[in-house]
């Protein structure tokens, strides 16, 4: 490879920098002294295949599980650098998704000591034989982690998204200047929408844009219900689905404890309230 003073000899004026870049090298590498060794670091074919039958077997373990993984099996301990030096040299590292310049909230939590002064809303999605994808909106409580209203339905227009919130209303009639917290969702900003917040007297706010851990306890209730529910059951109708899904509503609102409840339920915990 040519150096920069090479270069300028022959009349090109390129800096380093953008050298590296176009060939997508380091730039460390342009001040490495060459010793006249084929080789700086010989790899040791033993742990070579021990971590190729690691990936092999899990493909999606990164760095440390795999550190983990070939000193629980294996006798003698491996230092992480090794490891990490033969997945950089034979290129067998996952790639991260790159992060971007999207804008992240700092501690803004959904979470209120209250009921009725935070809700949160949402909408998932599930799959059935005969009728397709369906769609389920919920409110949630960001106090009880009671579900307060949920609508079920083949379309996700923003009428059901509006029902489900007055469902809600109809359920607990709470005071004026309620906060709904949603994501950016046309649904959500619709002008449906929009009438069914107002006539409720409820104040609207905006999580961040990529940001969904800022409307974390209705992501973790989707979360719970696909796991306990959903995904247990290969529904053929949406009839089927609205039934197993309002059952376990029920289950998970009266009966189901919940960790962050002191082991009790969303209605066992608004009861503390209501004393």
């Amino acid at each position: 490879m040519k150096t920069q003073a090479e270069l300028k000899a022959e009349g090109f004026r390129v800096s380093i920098r953008w050298l590296c870049q176009f060939l997508r090298i380091p730039r460390s590498r342009m001040y490495r002294k060459h010793h006249g060794r084929s080789s700086h670091y010989r790899l040791n074919a033993n742990l070579v295949k021990r971590i190729r039958r690691v990936i092999d077997e899990y493909p999606y373990y990164g760095l440390r599980r795999i550190h983990w993984k070939i000193n629980r099996d294996g006798g003698s301990s491996v230092n992480r650098k090794a490891v990490h030096r033969i997945l950089k040299l034979k290129r067998w590292s996952m790639k991260k998704r790159p992060s971007g310049m999207r804008p992240r909230a700092k501690g803004w939590r959904s979470r209120t000591h209250q009921p009725d002064t935070r809700w949160a809303i949402d909408t998932s999605h599930f799959s059935t034989e005969q009728d397709g994808w369906c769609h389920i909106t919920a409110v949630i409580d960001c106090c009880d982690r009671q579900i307060v209203g949920w609508r079920i339905s083949r379309s996700g227009k923003a009428e059901i998204a509006a029902a489900a919130l007055e469902d809600a209303l109809v359920r607990r009639k709470p005071k004026s200047g309620l906060r709904l917290r949603s994501d950016n969702g046309l649904v959500f900003s619709s002008k449906v929408f929009g009438q069914k917040l107002r006539s409720g007297g409820l104040r609207q706010e905006y999580i961040t844009p990529y940001t969904p851990e800022q409307n974390g306890l209705i992501e973790r209730w989707f979360g719970t219900l696909k796991t306990e529910c959903i995904w247990l059951h290969n529904f053929k109708t949406l009839s089927e689905a609205r039934n197993a899904i309002d059952n376990f509503v029920e289950h998970y609102n009266n009966e189901r404890p919940h960790r962050a409840l002191n082991m009790l339920t969303p209605a066992n915990w608004r009861e503390k309230f209501a004393a």
